[in-house]
């Protein structure tokens, strides 16, 4: 329960229009505004921990700041408003976008984020994965990819692939870091992991193939991009993160992209590894993967995920999750963000306690409340509202 945040201050219709100084200015001090609530905030971080180990607490923990830049953008001082009213419980830290790779600050064409995520733009990345975003478009997509041949195979991983040991390549997080994390539950990312990262260097149609007529090296990348995982792991693991957040998007609708024994003798044991890392380090492992994943849900937990995100409600039936799984793994997200902007006010409130009492209540609250993915701009703020007030009802 609580006062109702103001909704004045929504930002303007035309927001993409706006200067890019202006959009990076509300974005700054929407940051600036929120992370000074959350210190503000009390102390939560072994509460959230009891949560997520299973061990029951008093509420679901909280994160409602799984926001697009372009929300931020449009809604500004009106969405912190709402943010600063009710804080959130989990925090992640993010030292660079994942599209933009880290960037040195010694590098000539550096990019903002915003300018990157917000106007039309393409670039490459520390990869040399070219990326595209159009001007009114939500994100960015791989359209360029830098093995084209299996040739270049040993050239790419002498020359090309990045140091996860990369002076600085932490260094945007450590402030936060420093504030929050003795006090709250932040989390560490690790975008793109092996799949993800595996059609963004290859081409998802060149390396469906690749499953068929080039495994040697599709396994010979793939460790690769293991070895990269496990020393960003030890990178995080040296910080006071509570948490690694892994993500490698594995579902469509209705199945897997792949068969679930392809999916094991591929990389079940991999992702053992790399979990393993972040146990090593004393780490909680949330492992995101969109759309329909049931049927490797119990692979993952055996493997050591701790928290599966984000369960789609279209592509999972969370009750059927829940009533499988539901002692097993903790769960977060779960909230119907494809309805956000359609739900009336009361019906995006309805959904939101339907979905903890799914996820949540029956299971100690080992639920993260949160979106099933990224809020996108469309969504109108008094529904942004509801959402984040439901959780307090």
């Amino acid at each position: 329960m609580g006062n109702q945040a103001s909704m004045t201050n929504s930002g303007p219709t035309d927001y993409r229009a706006l200067p890019l100084s202006t959009m990076e200015d509300i974005v700054a001090r929407f940051k600036e505004r929120v992370e000074a609530a959350q210190l503000a905030s009390p102390p939560n971080k072994e509460e959230v921990k009891r949560a997520l180990h299973r061990e029951g607490a008093q509420r679901c923990p909280l994160r409602m700041n799984r926001l697009t830049t372009d929300v931020i953008v449009r809604h500004g001082d009106g969405l912190a408003d709402l943010l600063c009213q009710y804080p959130d419980d989990v925090i992640h830290v993010v030292p660079y976008d994942f599209t933009m790779g880290y960037q040195s600050p010694s590098r000539p064409d550096r990019l903002s984020t915003v300018e990157a995520l917000m106007q039309e733009r393409e670039w490459v990345d520390e990869w040399g994965i070219g990326w595209k975003h159009a001007a009114d478009g939500v994100g960015a997509n791989p359209h360029r990819h830098p093995i084209k041949d299996w040739s270049q195979l040993d050239d790419y991983l002498k020359h090309q692939l990045p140091d996860a040991h990369q002076p600085g390549r932490l260094a945007d997080a450590l402030p936060t870091l420093a504030k929050l994390a003795s006090r709250k539950y932040c989390v560490g990312i690790i975008n793109l992991t092996l799949f993800e990262r595996l059609f963004s260097l290859r081409a998802m149609d060149d390396l469906m193939e690749d499953f068929y007529t080039h495994e040697e090296e599709v396994a010979r990348l793939c460790e690769a991009l293991t070895q990269y995982a496990i020393g960003l792991i030890q990178e995080w693991g040296k910080t006071e993160v509570s948490a690694i957040f892994l993500t490698d998007d594995w579902g469509t609708q209705n199945a897997l992209m792949i068969s679930p024994a392809m999916w094991r003798r591929h990389f079940k044991e991999l992702y053992r590894r790399i979990f393993a890392e972040v146990h090593r380090w004393g780490k909680d492992v949330v492992f995101h993967s969109c759309g329909n994943v049931a049927s490797i849900i119990p692979d993952l937990i055996e493997v050591g995920v701790d928290v599966m995100d984000p369960l789609q409600p279209g592509p999972l039936d969370l009750q059927e999750v829940a009533s499988l799984y539901g002692g097993k793994v903790a769960f977060s997200g779960g909230i119907d963000d494809q309805r956000l902007e359609d739900y009336t006010p009361q019906e995006v409130k309805d959904m939101v306690h339907k979905t903890i009492d799914t996820l949540g209540r029956p299971h100690g609250n080992a639920y993260v409340v949160a979106a099933a993915n990224a809020i996108l701009p469309s969504v109108p703020l008094e529904n942004l509202a509801a959402m984040i007030q439901a959780c307090h009802e």
